[in-house]
């Protein structure tokens, strides 16, 4: 189940890019709390404590005590988004959702393989994983850092769907039942290529420019021909 933690944060009054600056320059960042029956208010969180929190979270769902400055009472939220730099990954923003003991929350918990399927271990299988989440409905006491999924059984073509998944106590999803989580395919065989029988070289036709003759020009042997006509007109 998610782990529940104490987190120390304090109102902030001051808002924009130059009072968010001042902020991240003194060691704190901007935060934001929502949900339940309370409106939005304005937090900041250290630092220190808060990169302390997600280094050691085991999932992606975080349940929170949040001891307020000036409030008697802490109040339980879930992390629902922290917003990191594009560059050095530095923590920008957190969102916080409050909830109740008695409320049920919504949460996509990662879904995790167990074990070598046998159809990979024995006969050269691929797993192939469908769904990396699964969205799930629990009360916050409930809310597991992740689900487990034992595949060793698997054969090549076999598969698990979610309906076959067994959730942790207190826990339910609306996920589709027919659809496949993870499954084992056949291992692909590359074909060679065919290689073409290697063709005779062919050399380039060579074409001959025909001579131009000039214009009343004799054919070849035109003058031979006429020689015997002009000595039969001399007799």
């Amino acid at each position: 189940m998610a782990k529940q933690v104490k987190l120390t944060a304090e109102r902030r009054t001051a808002t924009g890019r130059s009072a968010v600056r001042k902020l991240k320059a003194s060691g704190s960042v901007p935060a934001n709390i929502y949900g339940a029956k309370d409106k939005p208010e304005n937090l900041q969180v250290s630092k220190r404590d808060i990169n302390a929190l997600l280094s050691h979270a085991a999932g992606e769902n975080i349940l929170v005590e949040l001891e307020i400055a000036g409030e008697s009472k802490n109040r339980l939220a879930l992390v629902q988004e922290v917003q990191h730099a594009p560059v050095g990954g530095a923590i920008l923003h957190i969102d916080f959702h409050a909830v109740s003991m008695d409320e049920v929350i919504e949460a996509d918990v990662p879904l995790e393989p167990i074990g070598i399927a046998n159809g990979v271990k024995n006969m050269g299988g691929l797993l192939e994983q469908s769904l990396r989440t699964l969205a799930i409905e629990c009360l916050p006491r409930d809310l597991p850092d992740v689900i487990t999924v034992d595949v060793s059984a698997l054969d090549i073509g076999n598969a698990i769907h979610v309906r076959e998944i067994q959730l942790p106590t207190g826990v339910t999803t609306r996920v589709q039942p027919d659809l496949t989580a993870f499954s084992v395919l056949a291992p692909t065989v590359e074909e060679e290529p065919v290689v073409a029988a290697a063709e005779a070289p062919t050399g380039p036709e060579v074409i001959r420019e025909k001579k131009e003759e000039p214009e009343g020009a004799a054919a070849p042997g035109a003058k031979d021909k006429a020689a015997p006509k002009e000595k039969e007109q001399k007799k």
